[in-house]
């Protein structure tokens, strides 16, 4: 599914894409990085995980179960 490892962690410019990179990094769910803390604070999106001083992830878990449940969504929702 999408790239995805089976389990670990994954950064945000592997979830939100970053195009800048090389080579560019296409987006699991194609929003904006305000967007989506955004949507952490409110609960919409999972919980990150700290993994160091400067380094915040996701589990791959979470990020398969929230891509499933947005696909299950109608379009516009």
């Amino acid at each position: 599914m999408h790239n995805l490892p089976e389990t670990g962690f994954v950064r945000l410019n592997q979830i939100i894409g970053n195009k800048k990179s090389t080579p560019p990094i296409p987006a699991l769910i194609p929003i904006g990085k305000s967007q989506w803390w955004e949507g952490v604070k409110s609960g919409r999106y999972p919980k990150s995980v700290k993994l160091g001083p400067r380094t915040t992830a996701w589990r791959v878990e979470d990020i398969r179960a929230l891509i499933e449940s947005l696909s299950g969504q109608e379009p516009g929702q």
